[in-house]
Formats: structure tokens, C-alpha cells, sequence
């Protein structure tokens, strides 16, 4: 019989192979459906490194992409150390990004230095208030944060493709359902001159940094955190519960809001329904493979986003499916909360007693 009993220490190498093994691990058991397509395997993982990260325009792109990932990421993790299960990023991004129109497509024309806060404050706004919904659902009537974040999901998708097909549609667009482009003086600027990189990585990695110093080194943060510990233990105790759960949710809900302004006022210019490919949903993978650490999502995001850059440059080059990058994804959390398994707790064998 086995037993998985509590480690009392974690040792650094432990951490260390763990999560050398658990890559490994998802590079063999994503060997077998290439070579079941019959794909050169070794070809096809040098391939997608490539892809990835084999020159400053492939680096270029994966950081791109890692941007909202780390947005949404941040999302997830601040949320669920609270134990407060927003699984309704998707639809927070969407929020952000239609604020980001609303306000930067000519209802206000101000210079750079004013426009472009109004925007990512209207869009951090929008996304906190989509999520302040169902946490007080939640605090005040006890209804499951799950349902309703993955219900509102839909709903404010449809409620963007009425806006982009009706009022915000752009006339100019010859019939396509997209909005207006939002104004120069709303646009994040380039990082590097004739690549897609934009400014939204450089406030994404500040937003991990303070989020990290907010949750380890802040008397809220503490709350936050024994909230997620035992919200019961940490009522009777004295702490504001119901307090610590809004500001998770602002503060989820308005970085989730981000990841929607940095790709329109950052790489898109304007909305489409399909600006997403799922970014809210792929923040909790990302999330899960960083251990919840605001830092970890860093690492976390450029992985995901450099696995799903390089599946697109290797699926052009070999013919095979880009749906690869979802099974390594899969594969590599699998491994990963395996491997989270293996650093706190030991497997011992237990021999069955006889009677």
C-alpha cells in the first residue's frame, strides 16, 4: 500500500531535479504522439526551439505573447492564494479591452502622457468590476465563484460582439465586425523598432514584481494569504474576510483588465471578438505552473508562450497539427503538479497488516 506523508523540509536540489525531471518528462510523453504522426521527433523539438527563441525576431514574438499571459497569469495566482476560483479571466480581458476602445477611440482626445493611464485605468476598472460580481455572489449568498466567472465568460463575449457589430462597429472597416482603432496618443509604444514587442511587457513584469512585494511584504497581503490558509480560522481570528476577498478581486479582476488593454492599445489597435485565443483560460496553466509565486508566472508565461510560438513555426515547417502546443502545455502541467506532489510529500510503502 502506499502513503504520501507530509515532507517536513523541502531541499533545494530536491525542488531543483524535480523541475529538471518534470520538463523531461513532458518532452518524452510529447515524443510519442510525433512519432505516432510520424514526424521526425528530434527534428520537430529543434524546430520549435527555434521557433521559439532562434533569433531576435522569434524571442521577439514569444515575448509578445507571453505578455497577456503574464497579465492573466498574476490574475490567477493572486486569486486562487485566496482560495477565490476566478476561472472568468477570458471574460475580464474582454471587459478591459472593450474600456480600452471606449475610452481611446476618440471619446477623449488628451495627449499621450494623459490618454494612455485613462486607458489602462479604465481597463483595470472594467475588469474589477466584472469580478466584483460574483465575489459578492459569493461573500454575501454563498454562490460558487466557478459557475458564475465561467457563466459571465459568455456573456460578455456576446455582449462585445453586440457592441463591435452595433455601436462601436467601424464604418470603415468594409462590413468586418471589428470596432474603431483606437487613437495614436492611446497606443502603448514599441520596445523595439519594426517588431511587435510593445510597452505592455515591460508594465506586465512591474505589475508581477509589486504584486510580489504586495503579497509577501504587506499587512494585506498576510490577510490575503491566511485567507486562503483557512478563511474560517482567519475570521475568528479577527481578520477582515470579506474585505481581503474584494480587494482579490480588484486586483485580479484589474490585471486580467490589462491583459485586454495591452492588446488592443499595444498589438491589435482595435477589438475583434476573436482577440483572445484564450489567454484567460491559459493564465491558469500558466498560474499553476509557477506555484502561484507572482515571480514564477514570469518564467511561467515565456514557456507557455514560447511552447505555442514554436508549435506555430514547427507545424509550418514539417506539416504537423499546431495543436501539438496544447498537448506539451498539458503535458508539462501534468508533470509539473506531479512533480509539486513529489517536493511536499514523501511515497512510502506500507506493507499490509495481516490478520
Amino acid at each position: 500500500m502506499i502513503r504520501f506523508v507530509p515532507r517536513e523540509r523541502t531541499p533545494l536540489w530536491l525542488t531543483v531535479a524535480v523541475s529538471v525531471g518534470s520538463g523531461l518528462a513532458a518532452l518524452l510523453l510529447t515524443a510519442l504522439p510525433l512519432a505516432l504522426s510520424g514526424a521526425p521527433v528530434f527534428s520537430a523539438f529543434v524546430l520549435m526551439a527555434q521557433g521559439a527563441a532562434g533569433d531576435g525576431f522569434a524571442l521577439a514574438e514569444t515575448l509578445t505573447r507571453a505578455t497577456p499571459l503574464i497579465f492573466t497569469g498574476l490574475a490567477a495566482a493572486v486569486a486562487f492564494r485566496a482560495k477565490l476560483w476566478n476561472i472568468g479571466a477570458e471574460g475580464q480581458l474582454y471587459a478591459g479591452a472593450l474600456a480600452t476602445v471606449a475610452l481611446g477611440a476618440g471619446l477623449i482626445e488628451a495627449p499621450t502622457y494623459i490618454l494612455l493611464p485613462t486607458v489602462l485605468i479604465g481597463a483595470a476598472a472594467a475588469g474589477a468590476a466584472l469580478l466584483l460580481i460574483p465575489v459578492l455572489f459569493k461573500t454575501r449568498f454563498g454562490a460558487d465563484e466557478v459557475v458564475v466567472t465561467l457563466l459571465m465568460n459568455f456573456i460578455v463575449l456576446l455582449f462585445v460582439q453586440m457592441m463591435i457589430e452595433g455601436p462601436m462597429k467601424d464604418e470603415m472597416a468594409m462590413g468586418w465586425p471589428q470596432s474603431a482603432p483606437v487613437l495614436d496618443e492611446a497606443t502603448l509604444p514599441k520596445l523595439v523598432t519594426g517588431l511587435r514587442l510593445h510597452w505592455g511587457l515591460v508594465i506586465a513584469v512591474v505589475a508581477a514584481v509589486a504584486l510580489h512585494i504586495f503579497i509577501t511584504r504587506t499587512v494585506w497581503g498576510f490577510r490575503i494569504r491566511a485567507v486562503g490558509e483557512n478563511a474560517r480560522a482567519a475570521r475568528y481570528a479577527g481578520l477582515p474576510v470579506v474585505k481581503a476577498m474584494v480587494l482579490v478581486g480588484v486586483l485580479s479582476g484589474g490585471l486580467a483588465g490589462l491583459a485586454g488593454a495591452s492588446e488592443v492599445a499595444g498589438l491589435k489597435g482595435y477589438l475583434t471578438s476573436d482577440l483572445s485565443p484564450g489567454f484567460g483560460y491559459a493564465g491558469i496553466v500558466v498560474a499553476t505552473l509557477a506555484n502561484l509565486s507572482p515571480l514564477g508566472v514570469i518564467p511561467a508565461a515565456i514557456f507557455v508562450a514560447g511552447v505555442f510560438v514554436g508549435a506555430d513555426s514547427m507545424s509550418r515547417a514539417i506539416g504537423v497539427s499546431n495543436y501539438l502546443a496544447d498537448l506539451v502545455v498539458a503535458f508539462s502541467l501534468l508533470s509539473v503538479l506531479v512533480g509539486g506532489l513529489l517536493t511536499r510529500f514523501r511515497i512510502v510503502l506500507v506493507r499490509r497488516e495481516t490478520v
